[in-house]
């Protein structure tokens, strides 16, 4: 009716030519046909975007969250079930660093090696790729979604530190972590996401057994330490059965002049020549340590995932971290390129071989202890370390002021990053 109108209208005031008329119809019904593009054939039900009056949409953010969810569950489809995550290669990764330290604001002074002015940045874009398979990057969301309602924990040493930061600038990127317990020192604390409900602890325990510290926040010590090779470290022991994923691990703590105890009795020590006490060796301590441990995590009857983290080596050269060692490298090693020093390899051949013999028993208790070996694939990254910038602009008074390297912890982002890969796949995996 309106077109006979408008019709009408044109005719009765204009009396134009017929040929003019037919224009005139055909440019007015390609205009309504590309304003209105509807299909007669598409029900307006399917194409309405206002739900029923019965459809109630209950926390619309929730909602949006899981379809993202969904979009990460496809996104990180992967078949690595039968793959060996731990042997593989760096390459390059055109993409970058999933967070830098402009946007994370979790990365401890030591650790920012971008803020505390390392001019390169070639260590920030490579990640590891395993040769049999091909392994996805972390998916914040993903992730969070998987662990909604459940508690994580890293305990041991600074390394577990800083990977814990690692994961929450990773995770952060799904939601916003909450701090809501912290020890006095700051060396343990509690986080939330309260968006799926999700806690990450990281625990101060770098012997995982009981022992008296005598050393400051700098690592200057006044006292050998005293530790008990017979009594595991209360801290993490006393709240083991309330988390439902654990990565444990420990490592160079050992190598610090120390005093051994079983039964409150002095066994011997480790570097300790103005004591009159037999010279242990840091291996013998270490042992039993790791024994101790894995058989306490293997008949513990927790019915949730235990992952035993191999140590990390040092890529200290030309002299150790007191005796003036550097790591200057800009880029990653290839296999065969780099051999791990003697004392981390007493270490692996220790925390491999005591694995060994508690997996079986794990196995046989029900336990679901995983070996997270990140040692030989870490070897491979000597160019990852802060080295002079754990310090904010070592070099500003000059390039030959005296600095502090350091050599065993890891710049953030960097490679640390690419361990939450592999543990993400475990996780999903297992």
């Amino acid at each position: 009716m309106k077109i006979d109108y408008l019709k009408h209208k044109f005719l009765y005031k204009h009396r134009s030519s017929l040929l003019k008329f037919v224009l005139a119809i055909f440019f007015f019904g390609l205009a309504f046909w590309v304003l209105f593009p509807q299909s007669p054939d598409i029900s307006p039900i399917l194409e309405s975007h206002v739900p029923k009056k019965d459809t109630i949409l209950e926390e619309p953010v929730v909602l949006t969250q899981d379809i993202e969810d969904e979009a990460d569950t496809a996104d990180h489809e992967s078949h690595t079930e039968n793959c060996d995550l731990f042997t593989g290669d760096w390459i390059p990764n055109p993409s970058g660093p999933a967070y830098t330290n402009d946007t994370c604001e979790f990365i401890e002074g030591h650790q920012n090696c971008l803020k505390n002015g390392r001019p390169d940045t070639g260590y920030l874009n490579w990640r590891w790729r395993p040769r049999d398979c091909e392994l996805p990057q972390f998916r914040a969301k993903k992730f969070l979604k998987l662990m909604r309602n459940k508690h994580w924990a890293l305990i041991g040493d600074s390394i577990s530190r800083n990977h814990v930061q690692s994961l929450l600038c990773l995770l952060s990127k799904g939601d916003k972590p909450l701090m809501f317990y912290h020890d006095e020192e700051y060396r343990s604390r509690k986080w939330r996401f309260p968006l799926y409900n999700f806690t990450l602890s990281v625990i101060w325990s770098p012997f995982l057994g009981e022992a008296a510290i005598f050393e400051d926040m700098n690592g200057v010590s006044t006292s050998e330490v005293e530790l008990h090779l017979d009594k595991l470290h209360s801290e993490w022991t006393d709240q083991f059965q309330s988390f439902n994923y654990m990565i444990i691990s420990t490592g160079k703590w050992f190598l610090k002049s120390s005093i051994y105890y079983e039964n409150d009795t002095v066994l011997g020590c480790h570097n300790c020549p103005k004591r009159n006490l037999t010279e242990l060796g840091f291996d013998f301590a270490y042992r039993k340590t790791i024994q101790q441990v894995l058989n306490f995590v293997a008949t513990s009857n927790h019915k949730g995932m235990i992952f035993f983290r191999t140590s990390t080596p040092d890529h200290f050269e030309n002299g150790e971290w007191f005796s003036g060692g550097t790591c200057n490298r800009t880029a990653p090693a290839k296999e065969g390129e780099i051999e791990m020093k003697d004392l981390n390899q007493v270490l692996r051949d220790i925390e491999l071989e005591e694995f060994a013999r508690a997996a079986e028993s794990a196995s046989r208790n029900g336990v679901n202890l995983k070996l997270l070996d990140l040692s030989p694939l870490s070897l491979l990254r000597p160019d990852g370390h802060p080295g002079p910038y754990r310090e904010f602009h070592p070099y500003a008074k000059g390039k030959n002021a005296q600095v502090q390297n350091d050599c065993l912890h890891w710049c953030l982002p960097g490679p640390v990053d690419s361990w939450n890969d592999i543990i993400m796949e475990m996780a999903i995996n297992d």
